[in-house]
């Protein structure tokens, strides 16, 4: 399905039989809705309102993924990324509420950066001190893994035990 519609999306990941979704690519949720909205909103608070409403319906989604799908049911959020001028780089969003008041990466427990060196991508799983990967411990034995979702997708479920719909 192709949408940035959030209740459709919602809806579509309820309903999926599916056990692995994927959101690709997650930030445009962010900047489609400011799009269609910032020239709408006028001044004064009405701005600050719409960064509240971005800010919201994201956190919404995220918090939907975590607390109503099945256990069983993997979402995963692929994301730009951006940098400071530190060099520290993190998911890219719109706002500052996103950003200082939730980290997005933080609502996360398993965060993988993908790189790219000569035509060759793959994922990191530990954060390099200044991204943002993560990964629990003893989930990947490598520091650097192939770019294989499917693979990813394997691991998280043998190393929380996913295997059926009712397993905790």
């Amino acid at each position: 399905m192709e949408t940035d519609d959030y209740q459709k999306i919602l809806k579509a990941m309820f309903k999926t039989e599916k056990k692995a979704i994927v959101i690709d690519d997650a930030g445009y949720l962010i900047t489609n809705h400011f799009m269609k909205s910032h020239s709408k909103a006028g001044g004064g608070s009405a701005v600050f309102d719409l960064y509240n409403d971005l800010g919201d319906r994201y956190w919404s989604l995220i918090e939907f993924v975590k607390t109503k799908l099945d256990n069983d049911k993997i979402v995963y959020f692929n994301m730009h990324e951006t940098s400071d001028d530190c060099g520290n780089i993190k998911p890219k969003t719109i706002g500052k509420l996103l950003d200082d008041k939730v980290c997005v990466e933080g609502m996360f427990t398993i965060v993988l950066r993908c790189l790219n060196d000569n035509n060759k991508h793959y994922f990191t799983t530990q954060n390099d001190g200044q991204d943002v990967a993560k990964t629990p411990l003893n989930m990947f034995e490598d520091k650097e893994i192939d770019n294989d979702l499917k693979m990813v997708d394997t691991t998280i479920r043998n190393y929380y035990e996913l295997g059926g719909k009712n397993n905790e």
